[in-house]
């Protein structure tokens, strides 16, 4: 899906993935897999109630069918399948069906949003060991963000003289945008994601 992401744009199609794990599971599952910059949705309490109103849940096993649903911009959905818990789906052949309905949609559809991007300026401030600093520095990964600037308080004094005197705080994890600091991580993840990968 990563990989064919522009496709899924270009027909403007929102791709979604959803699964009963944790928010956790799912940023160091993307991470190991080089990147997921679409949203991860967790189903996660209560557990698979999103996949139970679909019929996706399988309660005896306490999992999710790999399933896939295409909801068209009238919020019709045009198509459903599964292909099972240890199936494999033809990504080409959902972005052509995604393309298929987008051709055919009877509601107006509206292109992706283009990402701001953070700046040349922005700077992220981490510690170590900060499980919350490293949970940003995962969303930094997932987003495929290479040019951000990236200062750990911890190892260098230089850094955190200067989150000091940009924010007049010793507080990390922390994001300066725009000359303003985003504090906490919950926070600073929405805004890589708003600056980095919008949803449309």
């Amino acid at each position: 899906m990563e990989a064919l992401l522009p496709r899924f744009r270009a027909a403007h199609t929102q791709v979604l993935g959803v699964s009963i794990d944790s928010i956790h599971c799912h940023a160091n599952w993307a991470r190991d897999l080089g990147g997921i910059s679409f949203p991860l949705l967790s189903d996660f309490e209560p557990k698979g109630a999103m996949a139970d109103s679909m019929g996706a849940y399988l309660s005896g096993a306490g999992i999710t069918d790999r399933a896939t649903v295409l909801i068209d911009s009238g919020g019709t959905v045009r198509h459903a399948s599964s292909v099972g818990p240890a199936g494999e789906r033809d990504i080409a052949e959902l972005a052509a069906l995604c393309e298929s309905v987008d051709s055919t949609a009877g509601t107006p559809t509206q292109d992706a949003p283009t990402p701001k991007g953070l700046g040349k300026d922005a700077v992220l401030y981490v510690k170590k060991p900060c499980g919350f600093s490293r949970r940003v520095r995962v969303a930094v990964d997932n987003l495929h963000e290479t040019g951000l600037e990236i200062r750990n308080v911890s190892e260098d004094a230089s850094a955190l003289a200067a989150l000091k005197a940009a924010t007049g705080s010793e507080t990390a994890p922390c994001l300066v945008l725009d000359g303003k600091p985003v504090l906490e991580a919950d926070q600073i993840v929405r805004t890589l994601a708003e600056r980095l990968a919008p949803i449309g």
